[in-house]
C-alpha cells in the first residue's frame, strides 16, 4: 500500500461527513477534561481567551500536547496496560511494536502539520478542533496504510475490539446511533490481545442516569459476571449481532451461548425500558409542579414496571387522588409527621373544623393521619425491601379455583380442559411455567380465579417490625395515638402492600414462564432448522387431501421443479392413479417419497405403504417419510411463493414446499414466519414481540452458522445472514445478476447500502465457491493483462489500479482486478487472514491445501510440538480466533456441520393405534418438546407423550454432539408404551435411550 500516491490519501479524508467528526470532537473534548495526565489542558475554559490570540500560536501548543499524550500511550501500552481507568474498559492491549508505533506517529505529525497549514485564519476554535481531530483520525488511518503490513486490510478478530476502545479512549460515554465509518476508524489499529480484567471495571453510564447501575442489575438478574456483562452491553451498543459475537468474540463474553446471550440482550432492553418510562414520568411530573425530592428519589431507584406504577399512580393525570392525597390537601401532613417525630406535642383536637367535610370530627381526622401514614409506609424503600425479603423465606403459594359467575359463552369443553386447576394450590417457588400459562389463560377466558396467598404470620412479623424499628415514635405516644398506628399499619398492608406483592409476584411467574416459553420454542426451532438435508436425491412431494386430491411434486437434486400433477388416492380411483404414480416415478428416476402430515395424512401413508409393501414400484426401492406441513399453505399464497414459482397454483407450491423441506430444511423454512412452524407452547399466550425478536434472532444464527454460498443462495436466505435485511439482500442480488458472479468477499464493499459495519457482520458467513468461480476467474486473469496502470496487490485477494475512485458509479470491474481467495470458502473471517497467513508459514502449508488431509496432518502435528496457547501467543491473537483458523483450514470445502445431526426417518410400513399394547419398545421421531413433556411421533397417526419426569440426564446420549441439553425436534428415540387411552387417542411413553 505505500506506492500509493498522495492524493489518493488526500481523497480518503473527504469521504467523511463533518457530521461524524463533531460528535467526535465533543467525545474527544469531553474525555481530556477528565484525564488526569492532561488536566492543565482545558479546551472548555479556553474558548472564550482563544478567540483574542491568534490561531496559528493556538494550534502549535494544542498540537504538542497531543503528541505528548500520544507517546505516553504508547510506552504504556508497549507493557500491556489497559486503557483509560475510569471507562473501566474489559480490554487491555498487548504486545506492541514500538517501531511501527514511532513510525506513524511520524507520519501523523507531518500529515497533522501540512493540514494546518491549509487551514483558514478566520476559523473558529471548535471547527479548528475538529479539523484537527479529523486529521488525527485520517492520519491514523493513512499511516497504518503506510505501515507496511497486510493487517491494515485483514486485523486480527482482537484487533477490530482494541479498535473499539481506542474509540473510547476519546469520550466518557457510549455515543449511540453512531455511523458505521466512525466505529470502523481505528480498525487497522497494532493487534492487541483482549483479555479479562477486574471485576470492579464495569461502569457503563447509560442515556438514561438511574439511582442503579445497570451493569450490576444485569448481572443479578442474568447470574453473568459483571465483566462479562460490561463487554456484552458494549458489544450491543456498537450494533455488533449475536452470530457475530458468538463465533468472532468469545473471549469477551467467556463463552456465552447464544441463548444466554439473547437473555442478556432482552434484560438489557427491559432495564432500558424502565429507565426510558421513569424520565418520562418524572418530566410529566415537574410539569404538573407535583415534583418532591423524595418523590424523585423514589421514581430514580425503580427498576421494574411494577415498581414505577406503584410509585406514580397517585399523579397519574385525570385520577381523582388517592385517600392520603385527599387528607394531605385537608392539611393533615403535618400531624401524620409529628405522630412519628414528637407524638407529644400532638393535638388532634386542634385540626377540628365543623363547616369541612373530612375535618369535622375527630374520627375523621384520625382516618386522615391514618391514609396518610399508610402512604408514607407503603412508598417506603426500606419498609417495601424488608417485605420482599421476608417473602423470600416464608410459604407464599399462588391458588386458582373455577369461576364462580363463568360466563354463558365458555364452552363446556374449554371447562374441561382446566380441569387439573379447578382446586389447585402451589408454592410459588415450585410452580412450574407451563401452569403459570394455563392458570393465566384460564383467568383470561373466565374460567378460573386466581389468587395468592400470603400468611397471617408474615403480615404480623411484618407490623412488629415497622412497631419497633422502622416506623416506631421518635416519643412517647399515648394509647390512642399507637392505636392510629396499629390501624395505618394494617391498612397500608392490606389495601397497599399487599396488592402491590400480588401483583409483583404474578407479574415475575409470568415474564419468567413466557421468557421459558420462547427460549423453548427457539431451542425447538434451532433443532429443527439444523435438521441434517438430504442432497443428492430426486423427490416426490405429497400435500395429503381428500376430495380435492393429493397435490405432487416432483423436484430435482438441486431443487428444480420437474413435474407437478394432482392424483385422486380416496375416492374410489385408488389403484387406476397407482399406475400414474409409478409412471411418474420410474420416468425421473425417484426413490423417495414425502408425505405431508395434514389432512389425510394418515390413509395416504397407508396406501404408500401397501404398494411398497407389495413392491409395486419394482425396480426401484422406494421408501418415505412424514414430514411436518406446518405453515407451508401460508407460504404457497405468500408474495415470496409466488415470485419463486409464478404461474404455479398454490396447491401445488405446498407439496414442492413439503418436498424442499426434506432436501435442505434451512433454506425452506426460513421462508415461512417462525411462529407458523408449530413447534413452540402456549404461542399465542405470550409476548408477541419477544416471540418474534427471539425467533428472528434463532433462525439468523442458524443461517449464519451454516453459512450461505453467495454465488446460489436465494435471497430470502441472504437477508437472514447477521448484519444483513432485507434491501441489502437484494442490493446483492442485483449486484450478482448486473456483474457476474463474486469472486472474493472483498467485492462484498462495493455493493450499495453494505459499510463496513454490515460487512464485519456478515463477511465470516458468506461462502464463496472454489470450484464455481475458477472459469470466471480465468476469463478475469486473460482481460486484466490488457489493464494499464502500476497495481498495489493485498492479501485480501484484490489488486487495486492506482486510479482515483471517487463516486460508487466508478467502482466497477475495471478498476480490480479480482483473485479468488480459498480462504474466502471458509468461516475465517476476513479480519484473521493476516493471521491465518501466518500461521500457514507456521506450518509450512499453502492456501490450495485448505480441508484436504495433508493439511489437517500438518495442522495436528504443529499442535502437538508447539501447544494451541503458545501459537497463539506468538500470533499475538486469542485461543478462540486460532481455534476457528484451525477449524476453517482443516475442514472439508463442502463441509456442513448439520451432517453430523439426524436424518428424516425414512419408513416402509405403517402401525395402527390398535395395535399397539402396553411394554411394546418402538423407535420414533421427536416432534415437539415442551416444559411438561417431550411429543414423540411414532408412526401411529398420533403423537405420544413422554412425560418430563421420564426424561433424565442418564437416559440422554452422552458421545453424540448434541444442540441442547434436552431433547428436540428431529431427534430419534428408542420408547416404551406404559399407557393407551383409544378413547381420547392419547399414548403415554417411557424413553429408553436416545438412537
Amino acid at each position: 500500500m505505500s506506492s500509493l500516491p498522495r492524493r489518493a490519501k488526500v481523497k480518503v479524508q473527504t469521504v467523511v461527513s463533518k457530521d461524524e467528526f463533531s460528535s467526535f470532537s465533543e467525545l474527544s473534548s469531553a474525555s481530556e477534561e477528565d484525564d488526569k495526565e492532561d488536566s492543565a489542558w482545558e479546551p472548555q475554559k479556553k474558548v472564550p481567551r482563544s478567540r483574542k490570540q491568534p490561531i496559528p500560536k493556538e494550534c502549535k501548543p494544542k498540537r504538542v500536547r497531543r503528541v505528548k499524550k500520544t507517546t505516553l500511550q504508547i510506552s504504556d501500552g508497549s507493557e500491556g496496560v489497559a486503557v483509560k481507568e475510569e471507562l473501566n474498559n474489559s480490554v487491555a492491549i498487548a504486545d506492541v511494536d514500538l517501531e511501527d508505533r514511532k513510525n506513524k506517529l511520524d507520519t501523523v505529525q507531518t500529515l497533522k502539520t501540512a493540514k494546518t497549514k491549509r487551514k483558514n485564519s478566520a476559523q473558529s476554535p471548535s471547527g479548528q478542533r475538529t479539523k484537527k481531530l479529523k486529521v488525527d483520525e485520517e492520519g491514523n488511518r493513512a499511516s497504518t496504510m503506510e505501515s507496511g503490513h497486510e493487517a491494515a486490510e485483514m486485523p486480527s478478530t482482537s484487533t477490530m475490539w482494541e479498535g473499539a476502545c481506542k474509540k473510547e479512549e476519546n469520550g466518557d460515554d457510549f455515543t449511540f446511533g453512531q455511523s458505521p465509518l466512525k466505529k470502523m476508524k481505528t480498525e487497522t489499529c497494532p493487534q492487541g490481545q483482549p483479555v479479562r480484567l477486574p471485576a470492579n471495571a464495569t461502569n457503563i453510564k447509560e442515556e438514561v442516569e438511574m439511582n442503579w447501575d445497570i451493569v450490576q442489575v444485569l448481572s443479578e438478574r442474568t447470574n453473568i459476571e459483571l465483566w462479562v456483562c460490561a463487554n456484552i452491553i458494549r458489544l450491543f451498543n456498537d450494533d455488533n449481532t449475536i452470530p457475530f459475537i458468538i463465533r468472532y468474540r468469545k473471549e469477551l463474553i467467556n463463552n456465552l451461548d447464544a441463548d444466554s446471550l439473547r437473555e442478556v440482550r432482552q434484560t438489557l432492553e427491559e432495564l432500558r425500558a424502565v429507565a426510558k418510562k421513569v424520565h418520562s414520568t418524572i418530566q410529566k411530573i415537574k410539569k404538573e409542579g407535583k415534583m418532591s425530592e423524595c418523590l424523585l428519589k423514589a421514581l430514580l431507584n425503580c427498576k421494574t414496571f411494577e415498581e414505577l406504577e406503584h410509585v406514580s399512580a397517585p399523579y397519574k393525570t385525570g385520577s381523582k387522588g388517592t385517600k392520603a392525597q385527599r387528607a394531605k390537601q385537608l392539611g393533615l401532613e403535618g400531624a401524620a409527621r409529628t405522630l412519628l417525630e414528637n407524638p407529644g406535642q400532638l393535638n388532634l383536637l386542634s385540626y377540628i373544623k365543623p363547616n369541612v367535610k373530612g375535618l369535622s370530627a375527630l374520627q375523621d381526622i384520625e382516618t386522615g393521619v391514618q391514609h396518610i401514614l399508610a402512604d408514607m409506609i407503603a412508598k417506603d424503600k426500606d419498609t417495601l425491601d424488608f417485605i420482599r425479603k421476608l417473602c423470600q423465606n416464608r410459604y407464599i403459594c399462588i391458588q386458582s379455583s373455577l369461576a364462580k359467575v363463568s360466563s354463558k359463552k365458555v364452552n363446556e369443553k374449554d371447562v374441561d380442559k382446566f380441569l387439573l386447576y379447578q382446586n389447585f394450590s402451589c408454592n410459588i417457588r415450585n410452580i412450574q411455567h407451563h401452569q403459570i400459562l394455563a392458570i393465566n389463560r384460564g383467568e383470561n377466558l373466565k374460567i378460573l380465579t386466581v389468587k395468592v396467598n400470603i400468611s397471617d404470620g408474615v403480615k404480623n412479623e411484618f407490623c412488629r417490625w415497622c412497631i419497633q424499628n422502622r416506623w416506631r415514635p421518635r416519643g412517647f405516644a399515648r394509647p390512642e395515638l399507637m392505636k392510629i398506628l396499629h390501624s395505618s399499619l394494617d391498612d397500608s398492608f392490606k389495601r397497599l402492600i399487599y396488592p402491590l406483592l400480588c401483583r409483583e409476584f404474578r407479574a415475575k411467574l409470568t415474564s419468567d414462564a413466557e421468557k421459558e416459553s420462547v427460549m423453548m420454542f427457539g431451542r425447538n426451532l434451532r433443532q429443527l432448522l439444523l435438521t441434517s438435508p438430504v442432497p443428492g436425491r430426486t423427490l416426490m412431494g405429497v400435500d395429503p387431501g381428500y376430495k380435492h386430491g393429493c397435490k405432487l411434486a416432483i423436484i430435482s437434486p438441486t431443487s428444480q421443479i420437474l413435474h407437478t400433477d394432482v392424483v385422486y388416492l380416496h375416492c374410489g380411483q385408488g389403484f387406476r392413479e397407482a399406475e400414474k404414480i409409478k409412471r411418474l416415478l420410474l420416468n425421473f428416476n425417484c426413490s423417495t417419497v414425502v408425505i405431508g402430515n395434514g389432512t389425510a395424512c394418515r390413509e395416504t401413508e397407508a396406501y404408500f405403504a401397501d404398494l411398497i409393501m407389495k413392491n409395486y414400484f419394482a425396480p426401484l426401492d422406494v421408501v418415505y417419510c412424514i414430514v411436518s406441513e406446518a405453515g407451508a399453505s401460508i407460504y404457497s399464497v405468500s408474495p415470496e411463493a409466488n415470485k419463486e414459482m409464478p404461474g404455479l397454483d398454490p396447491n401445488l407450491r405446498s407439496a414442492v414446499s413439503i418436498a424442499r423441506r426434506v432436501q435442505d430444511p434451512l433454506a425452506e423454512l426460513v421462508k415461512i414466519e417462525p411462529k407458523h412452524i408449530g413447534v413452540g407452547m402456549y404461542q399465542h399466550d405470550v409476548s408477541q414481540t419477544l416471540l418474534k425478536a427471539t425467533l428472528d434472532s434463532v433462525v439468523e444464527e442458524c443461517v449464519s452458522f451454516v453459512g450461505v454460498d453467495i454465488n446460489i443462495c436465494s435471497e430470502v436466505l441472504l437477508r437472514h445472514i447477521a448484519g444483513l435485511n432485507a434491501n441489502r439482500a437484494k442490493n446483492i442480488i442485483e449486484w450478482r445478476e448486473k456483474n457476474g458472479p463474486f469472486v472474493n468477499r472483498e467485492q462484498l464493499k462495493k455493493v450499495k447500502g453494505l459499510g463496513p459495519k454490515s460487512f464485519q457482520q456478515c463477511a465470516g458467513f458468506i461462502r464463496i465457491n472454489q470450484d464455481y468461480i475458477r472459469t470466471f476467474c480465468s476469463q478475469q486473469t486473460e482481460s486484466a493483462g490488457q489493464i494499464q496502470g502500476v497495481a498495489v496487490t493485498s492479501s485480501a485477494g484484490v489488486e487495486v489500479t492506482n486510479e482515483k475512485q471517487g463516486k460508487k458509479k466508478s467502482k466497477t470491474a475495471v478498476d480490480v482486478v479480482l483473485k479468488p481467495n480459498p480462504l474466502d470458502q471458509t468461516c475465517i473471517h476476513p479480519e484473521s487472514y493476516d493471521i491465518a497467513m501466518r500461521f500457514l508459514s507456521f506450518i509450512r502449508g499453502t492456501l490450495y491445501e485448505i480441508g484436504k488431509p495433508e493439511m489437517e496432518q500438518k495442522i495436528n502435528s504443529f499442535l502437538e510440538k508447539e501447544g494451541i496457547e503458545k501459537i497463539a501467543e506468538s500470533l499475538q491473537t486469542t485461543v478462540h480466533t486460532l481455534q476457528v483458523i484451525i477449524d476453517g483450514l482443516s475442514q472439508p470445502e463442502s463441509f456442513d456441520f448439520r451432517t453430523d445431526f439426524d436424518k428424516p426417518d425414512f419408513k416402509r410400513s405403517i402401525v395402527c393405534l390398535e395395535d399397539l399394547q402396553v411394554g411394546t419398545v418402538l423407535t420414533g421421531k421427536v416432534e415437539n418438546a415442551t416444559l411438561f413433556g417431550i411429543f414423540v411421533d411414532i408412526g401411529v397417526g398420533r403423537s405420544g407423550l413422554i412425560p418430563i419426569r421420564n426424561v433424565t440426564e442418564a437416559k440422554l446420549s452422552k458421545t453424540k454432539k448434541r444442540r441442547s441439553l434436552g431433547l428436540g425436534p428431529g431427534e430419534r428415540v428408542e420408547v416404551q408404551v406404559l399407557n393407551i387411552d383409544i378413547p381420547r387417542s392419547r399414548i403415554t411413553l417411557d424413553l429408553i435411550r436416545v438412537l
